[in-house]
């Protein structure tokens, strides 16, 4: 921790801002929010606050912006950029206590509160066959809100696109206090500057999102996987951007190179993968068609030298997600007392994942560091995760550099420093280089909606 639990900003105004809510000013409690999942130095705040509704939020931001008490907006805490990290103190408000599901069948639609879960989301709208869509590893932990914060995605965005793709109006409280609507419950309208897609992304540092109306899409009624296997991580990658470009559209698209497939078989004492560069792909339908779009995809995968295709039955499907969801467990619990430096996150044009690929093994191997690889590969991300002894300056040193050289070959292929996990703390160094003067304008942006600055400081924006 970088700082003493003891307060640096006195917090009792929260107990008369909130009435149906929590406030918690005991270290203990206060603590436990002092970082999230990702690996930088955590920071104790001088009080957490669960407030139940807009309302109360409205009451704590205008309160804490009277008084200039920084405010840290929290969601689930699954962040692996640093996001909610409180690093310069002052209050973490929590939405897990907003939650509230109501869904519009006929319309396609759901408004959800911003502490609902993701998968408890997903199995509220599956006996209308219904879901949303973009598919994150971290579902069972990850809410509405903190998904909207990041604008985060994962396994099923190559078809289905990312969180901003399926908001449609978006409720916020405003660093003074004022609760306002961003947007209209309809696919699309020409009325005016798009808000909503301003605050989608800005993790907590433009307003704080405390309800969501989503965009749905049916659950198919076909589903068909295959692993499939390949002489090396060019020859996969490369099959990747040639089924993209051909205009194949599947469910899913998941590249996973040896090193992580030898450590989920280390995790795992009930199934046994090829420890060879791999590909699970995944087509929805809702008609016959998709057997020939598996067959194309076989053709495919022929031609880039395939080792071998494992069609997986219907019923198997979620077994085989799940360990890849298990791939970051696998990963820590691979090497006993070293751990996962930083959880890698760049995404590049889809001609350019081959280069963006290799670049990791290149990087890993002049730097002498054991780092595995995932991705979400139809729509250009890749994950790359270093084991490092954390106890060895030197070699937590080496894994940053990798980082950085990754983040840097990804920003020059046309890509961008974080396809789904956000900015946060970490990748605030990378901005400037890929927005340019653009980063003014963000500025400006911030200023006018949190002219004193109480917003999830030293966030996403470098110092100016």
């Amino acid at each position: 921790m970088e700082q003493d639990p003891d307060s640096n900003y006195d917090c009792a105004f929260l107990d008369d801002a909130i009435t149906d809510g929590r406030v918690a000013h005991g270290a203990s409690v206060r603590e436990q929010y002092a970082s999230d999942e990702s690996p930088y130095p955590g920071r104790v705040p001088d009080a957490v606050v669960w407030p139940a509704s807009s309302d109360e939020v409205a009451a704590v931001l205008a309160a804490a912006d009277e008084r200039r008490v920084p405010v840290t907006p929290r969601s689930g805490g699954s962040g692996l950029e640093g996001s909610a990290i409180p690093i310069a103190g002052g209050i973490v408000l929590s939405t897990a206590e907003i939650g509230g599901v109501e869904v519009s069948p006929d319309d396609l639609r759901a408004t959800v509160g911003a502490g609902v879960v993701y998968d408890e989301l997903n199995a509220r709208l599956a006996p209308h066959g219904l879901r949303f869509a973009p598919g994150i590893s971290s579902g069972d932990v990850a809410t509405i809100g903190g998904m909207v914060a990041t604008n985060a995605s994962g396994f099923n965005a190559v078809r289905y696109g990312e969180t901003r793709d399926h908001v449609r109006r978006l409720e916020v409280v405003t660093a003074d206090g004022r609760v306002v609507e961003c947007g209209r419950d309809v696919v699309k309208t020409s009325a005016g500057y798009s808000l909503k897609d301003l605050f989608v992304g800005s993790e907590g540092t433009l307003g704080v999102v405390t309800e969501v109306t989503l965009g749905l899409v049916g659950i198919p009624e076909h589903r068909r996987a295959a692993l499939v296997t390949f002489p090396s991580r060019a020859d996969a990658s490369r099959a990747v951007a040639d089924a993209i470009g051909s205009g194949l559209v599947p469910g899913a698209i998941e590249f996973i190179d040896t090193t992580s497939m030898k450590m989920l078989n280390a995790y795992h004492d009930d199934v046994t993968f090829a420890e060879r560069p791999t590909l699970i792909i995944e087509l929805h339908a809702n008609n016959g068609g998709i057997e020939e779009d598996l067959a194309f995809a076989r053709a495919l995968c022929e031609d880039h030298g395939m080792r071998s295709w494992e069609a997986a039955d219907e019923e198997n499907l979620d077994d085989i997600w799940q360990a890849r969801r298990d791939k970051y467990h696998a990963t820590k619990a691979y090497r006993e007392d070293w751990d996962v430096a930083l959880v890698g996150d760049v995404v590049v044009p889809i001609s350019s994942y081959p280069e963006i690929v290799e670049a990791v093994a290149r990087a890993s191997d002049d730097l002498d560091l054991l780092t595995a690889c995932v991705g979400h590969a139809g729509d250009g991300n890749l994950h790359f995760t270093s084991l490092v002894d954390p106890d060895d300056g030197e070699m937590v040193e080496r894994a940053r550099e990798l980082n950085e050289r990754v983040v840097r070959t990804a920003i020059g292929l046309g890509g961008s420093a974080t396809g789904e996990h956000g900015v946060g703390i970490g990748k605030r160094q990378f901005m400037d280089e890929e927005h340019g003067p653009a980063i003014d304008l963000m500025r400006s942006v911030k200023r006018t909606l949190d002219p004193n600055g109480i917003l999830n400081p030293g966030k996403v924006l470098p110092d100016a």
